[in-house]
Formats: C-alpha cells, sequence, structure tokens
C-alpha cells in the first residue's frame, strides 16, 4: 500500500526542563514518514528543503523506503527552522524562532509517481497547500487524513473548512477542536466538525490520550503513563504516522480498525516523547512496539 505524506522536512532548536537539543532534525513530514515506515516501506515524501539540509538524514529516510522524489531542494536556501521552550508541565511551550526559509514560497508538485497514492496523510501545512495536494491526485485515495492547527483557524478558516470538506479523517487537539466548532463540549464539537465533511475525528488530548469520532460511536484510546518526557515535539506528527501506517498496511476502515490505529498512533508517540527530535522514533524495533502495544491494550481492559 502506498503512502503520500506532506509537510515540514526542518530544523528544530528545543529546550525542554531536561535540557536542550540545538538545530536537530524535525517537521512534520519527518515524524510522520518515520513512524508510518513501521507498518509500511512504500513512502511518498512530499516537501521543501534548502541545501543545508544533511544529506546522511536523506539516506537514513530512503533506507526506511521512503521516495524523495517529491522533496524539493532549493539551491542556496535555508530550510525551515523553528525554536521553542516548554514549561515545566511539558503541556505548553512558547515559540521563540520561526524562520520560514524555504517554505515560505512552496508550491508541491507531486511527481507522477505520486499521484495515485492510494493513502494520504497531509501533514500541518497552509491549507491551499493541502488543497493543491489533493487537487492533483488523478484518483481518489482509499483516505484522506488531515492534521491542522489553530493558526490555520485564526488565518485561513475558509480554506481550511474547504479542505476539510475533501478528507476522511481530522486529527485535531481538544483546544483546536473548541475554537474550530465553537463547542466547549467535545462530544458536540465531534458532532459540528464531522458536519462539516471528514467521516472520522480524532481529538488528541497530549498526555490525555485521543478520541475517535464516527457517526455514534466514540472510542477513548489512554496514554501511556511514563515516567520521563524529554521532548513532546512531534508527538502528534508520530501519531499521526502510526495511525495511517497502520491502516495503510491492514487496508482495513472500519470503526473498529480506526480504533487499533489510535492506539498505534498512541503507541509511537509514547516512544517519541522520550527523547529528543527524532532520535528514539529512528532506533525503535517491531518487539518494542508490539510490547507497548500491549501494555496500551491492558489499561483499557475491564472485565464486569
Amino acid at each position: 500500500m502506498s503512502l503520500l505524506t506532506v509537510g515540514t522536512v526542518a530544523f528544530d532548536s528545543i529546550e525542554t526542563p531536561y535540557g536542550k537539543a540545538d538545530r536537530i532534525v524535525g517537521g512534520a513530514a519527518t515524524y510522520i514518514s518515520w513512524a508510518a515506515s513501521y507498518f509500511v516501506n512504500d513512502i511518498k515524501l512530499c516537501s521543501v528543503i534548502g541545501d543545508d539540509f544533511p544529506e546522511a538524514e536523506l539516506n537514513a529516510l530512503r533506507e526506511r523506503g521512503v521516495s524523495l522524489d517529491g522533496l524539493q531542494v532549493k539551491a542556496g536556501e535555508k530550510s525551515f527552522f523553528w525554536s521553542g521552550r516548554y514549561h515545566s508541565n511539558m503541556n505548553s511551550r512558547d515559540t521563540l524562532v520561526t524562520d520560514l526559509n524555504v517554505l515560505a514560497d512552496f508550491d508541491p508538485v507531486l511527481p507522477e509517481s505520486y499521484k495515485d497514492a492510494e493513502y494520504v496523510m497531509l501533514g500541518n501545512l497552509t491549507p491551499e497547500v493541502q488543497m493543491k495536494v489533493i487537487q492533483q491526485m488523478t484518483k481518489r485515495p482509499k483516505l484522506i487524513v488531515l492534521d491542522t492547527m489553530n493558526f490555520w483557524m485564526d488565518v485561513a478558516l475558509d480554506s481550511l473548512k474547504a479542505v476539510i470538506k475533501e478528507i476522511d479523517v481530522l486529527t485535531i487537539n481538544d483546544e483546536e477542536a473548541r475554537q474550530l466548532s465553537g463547542e466547549y463540549s467535545l462530544v458536540k464539537a465531534a458532532r459540528v466538525i464531522r458536519a462539516m465533511g471528514p467521516k472520522y475525528l480524532v481529538i488528541k488530548k497530549g498526555e490525555h490520550g485521543a478520541l475517535l469520532f464516527h457517526g455514534e460511536n466514540v472510542f477513548f484510546a489512554p496514554a501511556l503513563p511514563l515516567e520521563e518526557v524529554f521532548d513532546p515535539t512531534g508527538a502528534g506528527d508520530t501519531f499521526a504516522g502510526g495511525f495511517i501506517g497502520y491502516l495503510a498496511k491492514s487496508g482495513d476502515l472500519s470503526f473498529e480498525n480506526m480504533k487499533r490505529a489510535v492506539m498505534y498512533g498512541s503507541v509511537l508517540a509514547s516512544c517519541t516523547v522520550e527523547k529528543f527530535g527524532i532520535e528514539k522514533i529512528k532506533e525503535l524495533d517491531q518487539a518494542e512496539i508490539t510490547a507497548r502495544a500491549k501494555r496500551f491494550s491492558e489499561l483499557i481492559r475491564v472485565d464486569f
């Protein structure tokens, strides 16, 4: 099963109560691709970088089955850069620097080999870029998942709503769900948002897990209790990669299997936060993923 992922490939500088990491590799498409690579080996990445991006990191993605034919490299320009500082509870952060660089005028162009991808993960980017990707597909994918954030709700709401009409699954956090819907209750918010187009809605709640909505069905997946969280950056993108990666592998888009996909997304996200950047997600093996999945299932197993 082929998976097209669209998003940033970037550099991050991060400060948390556990330390600092300067100019490490990050970006939504990077986290998504690494997470998905544990389930599928036909991943097509669409993004843009400058010629400052390390070739070794690109080769590592290629070795995981990620095609970079759709990765634009701008000679003499710099890659997207973000810097942030997390507070002691790790649930809030301050953005210190955002340098769009090559991302400022990114125009996604899909190679022919990308246009018939069966699964599409639209990482957090401008709604205009996300829509351009959808419009270049030669056939309707089996599943289109969209991730977005409150910034686009503030500055490009109409464009965002137009994209939401075209997708199957929307993933956002609880505050974003409330903002997009105008409802405080997440159950009511889910009903309003799904009326905008998506069949499924995933509301991420950070350390408190995630909710999956479809029709009248609701599923709650807890977060794995961790002794230490070193860096939450990219956790949501890792979740998205694990989520769509599992669905692409299984080919089953039923609600019951979506529940499993949410669990696997949470499994991968729980790994990412244990080290800075993509360091942990690059060194996993199937045994660890399976063991964590079993721990997750034990969290929600109750006999009456």
